[in-house]
């Protein structure tokens, strides 16, 4: 039997092949994993998404649109999925944002209200909205994991970060603050959702070029320096976080929670 075979979830955060979302999609369905996916609203990012799932190999993949920037479109897509299915072992959250024209070296202290704000409520509070909404399907998930799927381990939620939430990365500038709150706001809600064991863990993932970091300015060396700085001389790849996603999914990971698990190379290990 395959790692995660029975298991079933969500993954937001999809939107071509590149992005860590969907290699973490590939790496839990090779594990055995049935996976449903979001995607923004609109039928261009539905084709895309579409387009990026069927690369996975999976035909007819359940889909569906949420902006979860809007809590009704949040209802809706979790109302779904427990129509669809009649749990929930795994959340992946792969999403975030922050207008490009504040990230850049420099701008940080130029940052306005609103952006500031819709960084942390897109990057951030997203996670605790979601886990709301999927705490009963999740609860549901841990409940029966020791029975129906192999090994137990309870269900797991997990985000995606990076190191500029905890170390100055130049011109990451609001996206870090962000990206600090959604570490923080994962501690708590590993602790109020433990009781039901659903765990809830970051991955903080390696310099990785996707549509997301290509926004962000001053990250054209980024890979170069990567190269002379991580102790495995190599840049991150999609795979890496792939495989550590389907540990936190899995029972191999049954006592892990609130963790921020670093997945790049040992480069956040390196002081110079």
């Amino acid at each position: 039997m395959k790692l995660l075979e029975g298991r079933v979830g969500m993954i937001v955060g999809i939107a071509n092949d590149r992005s860590y979302a969907w290699h973490i999609a590939r790496a839990m369905i090779d594990a055995g994993a049935r996976c449903a996916f979001t995607h923004l609203p609109g039928e261009k990012n539905e084709r895309r998404t579409r387009r990026a799932v069927e690369e996975l190999g999976v035909k007819d993949a359940w889909l569906c649109p949420m902006d979860a920037g809007k809590d009704e479109d949040m209802d809706a897509a979790f109302a779904r999925y427990a129509e669809s299915f009649d749990a929930m072992h795994f959340l992946v959250h792969s999403i975030a944002f922050a207008d490009r024209d504040w990230l850049a070296p420099g701008k940080f202290v130029e940052t306005p209200r609103q952006a500031y704000l819709s960084a942390i409520d897109v990057s951030a509070y997203t996670l605790v909205g979601m886990a709301k909404r999927a705490r009963p399907l999740l609860a549901r998930g841990a409940a029966g994991a020791g029975d129906a799927v192999a090994g137990g381990g309870g269900a797991s939620i997990m985000a995606m970060s990076y190191y500029g939430a905890e170390k100055v990365v130049p011109g990451y500038n609001v996206m870090g603050v962000a990206k600090a709150a959604l570490e923080c706001s994962a501690r708590y809600l590993a602790w109020e959702l433990g009781a039901e064991n659903i765990r809830v863990n970051i991955i903080s993932g390696g310099y990785l070029r996707t549509l997301a970091s290509s926004a962000v300015g001053g990250t054209s060396d980024m890979e170069a320096a990567v190269l002379k700085r991580a102790p495995l001389r190599r840049n991150v790849e999609g795979e890496d976080v792939g495989r550590t996603a389907v540990y936190l999914a899995s029972p191999l990971s049954s006592g892990v929670t609130g963790e921020t698990i670093y997945v790049d190379c040992g480069v956040n290990t390196v002081g110079l």
